[in-house]
């Protein structure tokens, strides 16, 4: 049986890991046997101690200090066997069961790389924090235009891999850059990038989102940069 590597970066997300947890061993994946690598990057609200005591059951690691999303997935990427790589936030804004819609396009050799778009879902038009999708919208677009591409969400946390691939991909990135990133790279080397529609539910700061409009600056920047390098 082939196998799926379910990647979840994690940092202060001690109310929502154990329920998303259990959403993802819950959830199909398309039939694939899981291996879930899970790393904390150097949470302090208690996330870290919820993880201690899980160490039996999955593959977690833990960062002495804090480094941001990209160097935990950089991590985990490194660790994973699975024939197939996904990336999974530790909140709930995205549904497990929406791999069931990214992964078959790989499995059946129709793509080497799959994202999950929350703008082909109309239902999630609620869902969005206004500036959010304001911000997602413009990132979208500018990659679009520096790429020759036409993707509808360039932002998705949920992106589906073969392994061969993103294994040969250079990540750089640290924090929340590694979207753009790892987008750039992917369109520049012509891949069969495809999209398909999943479910979304946007949370505010004051839940604990992290991402803020410093990350918006840096993304415009990765974007130019890497449509002209590496």
């Amino acid at each position: 049986m082939k196998k799926v590597s379910i990647i979840i970066p994690v940092f202060n997300e001690k109310d929502t890991i154990l329920l998303l947890l259990e959403k993802v061993i819950e959830a199909n994946f398309s039939g694939l046997e899981k291996e879930i690598i899970l790393v904390d990057d150097c949470s302090t609200d208690g996330t870290t101690k919820i993880l201690e005591n899980l160490k039996s059951k999955y593959t977690i690691l833990f960062h002495e200090k804090n480094q941001g999303k990209g160097a935990a997935i950089r991590t985990a990427i490194k660790e994973a066997t699975g024939d197939y790589i996904v990336i999974q936030d530790a909140d709930l804004e995205y549904l497990p069961d929406d791999y069931n819609k990214l992964l078959p396009l790989l499995i059946n050799d129709e793509a080497d790389v799959v994202y999950g778009s929350r703008f082909k879902n109309k239902e999630n038009s609620k869902n969005f924090i206004l500036k959010n999708k304001i911000a997602n919208k413009f990132l979208t677009i500018l990659t679009n235009i520096l790429y020759g591409a036409e993707i509808t969400d360039m932002e998705t946390c949920y992106k589906a891999f073969k392994s061969s691939f993103i294994k040969n991909i250079k990540i750089k990135a640290n924090r929340f850059d590694f979207e753009p990133e790892i987008t750039a790279k992917i369109l520049k080397q012509k891949v069969r990038l495809k999209e398909v529609p999943i479910s979304y539910a946007g949370r505010g700061h004051e839940e604990g989102k992290k991402i803020n409009w410093k990350d918006g600056i840096h993304a415009i920047l990765t974007l130019i940069k890497y449509r002209f390098i590496d």
